[in-house]
Parts: structure tokens; C-alpha cells; sequence
């Protein structure tokens, strides 16, 4: 993969926007429920700060439910010039779906990025990172241009089916802050801050990709922000490109395969 100019490596550091939809869906306590609420009161402000202090447009892939339910807060990051993109429509397991449930997650969901943003999503992400025999083919006919969920690659590709192409910008459960700060506590902010530098650092010097999720109401409670911090200014000193998850897919299909 050719990489732009000046860069030596791509970080896709990706928010998902989930809020309280997961605890909703599953039918949590008022306590659960409220740390999801962190997300949008209080985490998500702390993150698109810390964006804009270094100048950076990322990807928040959203539920459906949230963009309904948040407004003023998903039009604010669209504001800024980040990308929102689809993450289900009340943080389902795509897996459990027949099909005709899961065309219509995606028909509420894109009525609701209509609504409240006017346009249509160009990325998907499924929730749980789980998709069903069926989530290709949806994507593929929907002409979504990315996908973000499956874990088969280090680098991104694109898949073909019947002259349709679909970015793949894979991921891996380790680079997620979600199993280490939330479900399982398992390890201090250094412990996992340095193991993300060292990621980035392999990156770099294979000349390569690396993805990066984070939760707003996990990375932007407390001190954990500085991880963010911390990870952005190690980067850009390796020169790292990290654009919006449209713009690899646009790389990718349009110039970094020349």
C-alpha cells in the first residue's frame, strides 16, 4: 500500500459513540445505564477537545438510537468536521438477526442520519464487532463504502462480490479500550498506553496500518484521557497519518493502490 506523501504510517484512531444504547437494549439498571449516559454528558466533550487540540478529524461510528436521542450532540461533532458513521441502531448483535430484522436496523438507522444530518452513512461498524452471514451483502447493496469490524488483516483491503467493492479497515479486540478499562479493568492507563505505543511503533517501521477504537464514555472518564493525548503526540512525531475512516476508504479505492 502506497502511503500519502510525508507519512509513514496510518493510524485510524475510531470513536464508538455507543452512549447508553447497549444498556437500553439489554434492559440494565438506572447505575449502568448512567455510565453510558457519561458518554455523551460529559466523555464526549473531553475527546473532541483533546481533536482539536491537535488539529485531528476522526470517525464516530453511532447507533441510530443515539443520533435520535442526541442531536445537538452528534451535530456538534459532525460540526467540527468528523465523520459520523453507522454502529447498528440500538447496539444489536447483528448475529441473532434474520435478515429481514437486520435490513430493517438499517432502515431506521439511515432514516435517522437523514433526519438529523442529511446525509447518508458512508462506514459501517457493527456492534459487538459480530456480523451475520447476511451484513455483507446488506453493506454491498447499500453501497456503503467501508466496513470496520472484521479482524482477518493488519492492513486494509477491499472486498469484491458482483462488481461491488467494499473497504475493509480491519480491527483487533487488543487496540480496543473497551476489554481493558471497562468489562474486565484488567490493566493500568501506562499498562495500556504503552502497549498501544508499541503497536505504533510497529506500524511505523513496517511502514503500515493500525486501528485504534475508543469509547467516549470510557477513554473520557478521569485520567484516562491522557492515554488519548499520549497516543496522538507519539504518533504525529512518527509522522502518522490519521484521517476519518471516509478518507482511507477513499485512499484505498482511489490512489493508495497506484
Amino acid at each position: 500500500m502506497k502511503l500519502p506523501s510525508g507519512r509513514n504510517f496510518i493510524l485510524f484512531i475510531s470513536f464508538d459513540f455507543d452512549a447508553e444504547s447497549a444498556e437500553i437494549l439489554q434492559g440494565k439498571d438506572p447505575i449502568a445505564i448512567s455510565r453510558g449516559r457519561f458518554g455523551p454528558k460529559v466523555g464526549i466533550w473531553k475527546v473532541l477537545n483533546v481533536l482539536d487540540q491537535y488539529g485531528l478529524k476522526t470517525t464516530f461510528f453511532t447507533p441510530g438510537w443515539v443520533i435520535e436521542k442526541y442531536p445537538d450532540v452528534v451535530k456538534s461533532i459532525a460540526e467540527k468536521g468528523h465523520e459520523i458513521a453507522l454502529h447498528g441502531y440500538l447496539h444489536e448483535r447483528l448475529d441473532e438477526l434474520k435478515r429481514q430484522d437486520e435490513e430493517k436496523i438499517f432502515d431506521i438507522s439511515e432514516r435517522a442520519f437523514m433526519n438529523i444530518l442529511s446525509y447518508k452513512p458512508y462506514g459501517f461498524r457493527a456492534p459487538y464487532w459480530r456480523w451475520s452471514e447476511n451484513t455483507l451483502d446488506i453493506l454491498l447493496s447499500r453501497n456503503y463504502l467501508y466496513d470496520s469490524s472484521l479482524m482477518d488483516s493488519e492492513d486494509p483491503y477491499v472486498l469484491s462480490k458482483k462488481g461491488k467493492r467494499l473497504v475493509v479497515l480491519p480491527i483487533d479486540w487488543r487496540l480496543d479500550d473497551w476489554p481493558y478499562l471497562e468489562a474486565y479493568r484488567s490493566i493500568s492507563n501506562k499498562e495500556l498506553l504503552d502497549m498501544w505505543i508499541e503497536e505504533i511503533e510497529y506500524a511505523y517501521r513496517r511502514r503500515g496500518y493500525v486501528s485504534i477504537t475508543m469509547h467516549p464514555q470510557c477513554i473520557g472518564r478521569g485520567a484516562r484521557i491522557m492515554i488519548l493525548m499520549n497516543l496522538i503526540s507519539k504518533a504525529l512525531k512518527l509522522r502518522a497519518w490519521i484521517p476519518r475512516g471516509v478518507d482511507i476508504a477513499k485512499y484505498i479505492l482511489y490512489k493508495g493502490s497506484k
